[in-house]
């Protein structure tokens, strides 16, 4: 079993479909990620390591940008009304707040103006 390749420098990178990697390919099928050729810091020895893809997993985004929040805004912040309104915000008169994606929200620089979460 060879050795851990510590101290060593990456002299080439091959994708799975790469020639140069294809041997490998073959041998780990749609695990190999990609092939990195190293070399000891003194040159006397080369490493071949491989990355191997072992999980996949969807992920949960806490707050992705198509969520809709609501914002508050003062009676004389008229020109942030008019970029909300352009930006597809909606007004709620019950409410007294405007509802707009996250991603408008990051947008338009008001996140810390989020109400409720």
């Amino acid at each position: 079993m060879p050795q851990a390749c510590e101290r060593t420098r990456v002299i080439k990178k091959f994708s799975a479909t790469q020639p140069g990697a294809l041997k490998l390919a073959r041998r780990y099928g749609k695990a190999l990620v990609c092939v990195r050729y190293r070399q000891s810091l003194d040159g006397l020895m080369r490493y071949t390591t491989v990355e191997l893809l072992v999980e996949q997993t969807p992920t949960r985004m806490k707050n992705p940008d198509t969520e809709i929040v609501q914002v508050k805004l003062s009676g004389g912040e008229v020109e942030l009304r008019e970029r909300i309104l352009s930006s597809g915000g909606q007004w709620d008169p019950r409410m007294h707040v405007w509802h707009l994606t996250r991603g408008h929200a990051k947008r338009l620089r008001l996140i810390k103006r989020l109400i409720g979460k």
